[in-house]
């Protein structure tokens, strides 16, 4: 790919709420591209984005997918690679891996439902990665459909700058087309041929005064964007041509200072096209977002890598799925230089040369082999032996690490075994693949009872892994009650000295040590060990201090009420004192482990559970049922609305443990009429009552409260 290509390559995701349309527009992309002959819809299961049989089944999406189209724009073509991503919270990882290397984002919204939780958490992720966005009002042919609302949401919930660049003619049933307000042009589209051919007229009478108003409120924001187009605002509106607002738009975009907002109906085959152009007029090329920065692993140093094929190689791989017929997929994004097919690439986690036997440019779950892919564009290979998500592949001569991703703690555990013992090994060569996949996917052993236990983000993915290890891996598999991911914390600060003494014949082990330990300081947000070292005098040589902060940050794994990590622990070394001779690192581990132990039953052990952000939509005469089914639940009501429908929207913090089979329970209370959505919130303390109920549960250990 050349230089001046880069300016024309595009590399953005589709992100929203659940059933806001994403993969159905995605769908339309792909056939007004030219990429598909024949539209796939997801209630039908043909989607092609949605690959997985389990996606098709439920008509959901579970993993992103990646493919590259074409598109005409301004007579060229440019080339964007698209990722689709999934709307349920369950999935979070995988929208959050895509954002990580994406240069832009098309945001969409149900015309009818509008912001919704995971819209939040999605723009959210989009923040964190600095990714431009553009709008896509999307359903517009529904019943209660409204443009405008969405556009004020967006301004109210997310405190986005929202900025309508076309606005719709008709609604609900009567939707015909957009009015662009950039060119001041009515677009309709022909249902006879899918949406493929549409016609550009003069906008309608009835719509001019309210499309002039609008194009006015367009020109004053990006008026505030530039000086130039300021000036010709205030002399004279009409002298803003098209390509000024064409690119103060972008300006604006780039800066994440505007977002551009479009609507249509993709179902329909209404708005796509208008999209498409928008997408290559507004959203950033590689070559428009700053230099990729990374560490040099030796000196420290920060260092930068720009988007150019004769850069230095660096890339970061951020996906990794199994294939039935090529094996181990890596998905990376180069950006600088280009990895070329059968060449070596040097991972930094692992510090060895990898072979890339064969690369792909993907086509959902097809795979179209390249020779090479260069800086600024999305590929998968083939070959890597050893590779995790987030690794930073680059030269041996020229290292660098890229900035991995975070992943949430899993929330949710659940036991399981093979129906047949002959199935143990196959049991665990896929729950080693899929936990390779998905960073959210924990397998362990329970020391106590032996059992396997698998963990994710909630009900809905623990029961996609079962169904995928059934299909995938031909296991089926018994399964337990599901089991919370409980959290310890301690609420006291205790003083202790802890002396390891043993004497054994010929060379002894010998460590002392005074410690604080108690709740970590208000300040401190990223969670697990927070070390002080305040010895003076050295009373415990330097070189022992390090083996007390390990045996400690292994310590806090296992918490001294039942086993479950503890969340974050404050530990100040104040003295202690070490014999010249039976002092080692292995004695001051061990004493900081049983320090740990001693202190933590004194200092006011206490349960922690996952608390869930809930938000139920249902319809006025269920709701009185509906809160008092979450008061039971020990769900604690924060609000409520009413919806443009006429629904009401409840908001309640609950505890995931009350809330398993929660779903089908709310169907039975309001006839099937309430939806609900739900994501992770926070760890809060248990109440004594129920903390006893659960720790005779694990261990029947209920001594220390």
């Amino acid at each position: 790919m050349s230089k001046v290509d880069l300016h024309l390559t595009r590399n953005i995701g589709i992100m929203a709420h659940i059933d806001a349309g994403k993969t159905t527009t995605s769908e339309r992309i792909l056939y007004y591209t030219g990429l598909t002959h024949k539209i796939g819809e997801v209630h039908d299961g043909t989607a092609t984005m949605d690959w997985m049989v389990e996606e098709q089944e439920r008509g959901i999406t579970i993993t992103s997918a990646a493919t590259t189209c074409r598109w005409k724009y301004n007579d060229n073509i440019y080339k964007i690679n698209l990722i689709d991503t999934p709307g349920h919270v369950d999935f979070t990882a995988e929208v959050e891996r895509s954002l990580r290397v994406l240069d832009g984002a098309v945001a969409t919204y149900c015309a009818v439902g509008g912001v919704e939780p995971q819209s939040e958490t999605v723009w959210r992720q989009a923040d964190k990665y600095n990714v431009p966005r553009i709008g896509y009002v999307n359903k517009m042919d529904r019943s209660g459909a409204d443009f405008f609302e969405v556009v004020r949401q967006m301004k109210d919930v997310l405190g986005a700058n929202s900025c309508p660049i076309v606005i719709p003619i008709g609604a609900e049933e009567s939707f015909k087309g957009v009015v662009d307000l950039i060119k001041m042009k009515a677009i309709y589209w022909n249902d006879e041929t899918l949406g493929a051919d549409f016609e550009v007229k003069d906008i309608p009478d009835d719509l001019l005064d309210e499309s002039k108003k609008w194009r006015d409120n367009m020109l004053q924001k990006i008026a505030e964007l530039d000086e130039a187009v300021m000036d010709k605002y205030f002399n004279d509106p009409a002298t803003i041509t098209e390509d000024d607002v064409i690119s103060t738009v972008r300006k604006g975009t780039l800066s994440m200072d505007l977002v551009p907002m479009l609507c249509g109906s993709s179902f329909k085959n209404k708005g796509v096209q208008t999209l498409l152009d928008y997408i290559c007029a507004f959203l950033p090329s590689p070559l428009d977002t700053s230099n990729v920065v990374g560490k040099n692993p030796s000196s420290g140093e920060e260092e930068d890598r720009k988007p150019d094929e004769e850069e230095k190689t660096c890339a970061l791989a951020f996906k990794i799925a199994t294939d039935p017929y090529v094996g181990r997929l890596t998905y990376f994004r180069v950006y600088s230089g280009k990895i070329e097919a059968g060449s070596y690439i040097y991972n930094v986690r692992s510090g060895k040369k990898e072979r890339v036997s064969r690369l792909f440019q993907m086509h959902s779950n097809h795979q179209n082999p390249v020779d090479v892919i260069g800086a600024g564009d999305i590929g998968a290979g083939v070959g890597f032996k050893d590779i995790h998500t987030g690794d930073t592949l680059c030269q041996e001569d020229a290292p660098i690490i890229l900035e991995s991703m975070d992943f949430p703690e899993p929330v949710i555990g659940v036991a399981i075994e093979p129906k047949t013992q002959k199935d143990m090994d196959k049991l665990s060569t896929g729950l080693a693949k899929l936990a390779e996949e998905d960073p959210t996917f924990k397998v362990h052993t329970d020391e106590q009872s032996g059992q396997t236990i698998i963990s994710g983000m909630g009900e809905l993915h623990l029961e996609i892994i079962i169904d995928r290890l059934k299909r995938e891996f031909n296991v089926e598999c018994n399964e337990g009650r599901p089991q919370v991911n409980y959290k310890e914390a301690v609420t006291k600060t205790v003083n202790l000295r802890e002396l390891y003494k043993k004497q054994s014949g010929g060379r002894g082990k010998y460590a002392d040590i005074i410690v604080n330990i108690g709740p970590v300081d208000p300040d401190f947000t990223e969670g697990g060990l927070q070390f002080i070292d305040s010895v003076k005098g050295g009373n415990i040589p330097k070189e022992f201090i390090p083996s007390v902060q390990k045996g400690f940050a292994a310590a806090i794994k296992n918490g001294v009420l039942a086993g479950y990590p503890l969340d974050s622990l404050k530990v100040t070394l104040l003295d202690g004192s070490y014999h010249p001779v039976d002092s080692d690192q292995l004695s001051f581990e061990i004493c900081a482990q049983q320090a740990y132990k001693n202190a933590c039953a004194k200092a006011g052990p206490v349960l922690l559970e996952p608390m869930m952000k809930l938000e139920v939509v249902t319809p006025e005469e269920n709701m009185g049922d509906v809160i008092g089914d979450l008061n039971k639940r020990r769900g604690q009501v924060e609000g409520m609305d009413t919806s443009r429908s006429g629904a009401r929207i409840v908001k309640a913090l609950v505890p995931l443990a009350e809330m398993f089979g929660y779903v089908t329970t709310l169907r039975t209370i309001t006839s099937g009429r309430a939806t609900s959505s739900m994501s992770y919130s926070h760890h809060a303390i248990v109440s004594a009552s129920i903390a006893k109920k659960v720790l005779e549960d694990v261990k029947g250990r209920v001594d220390l409260l």
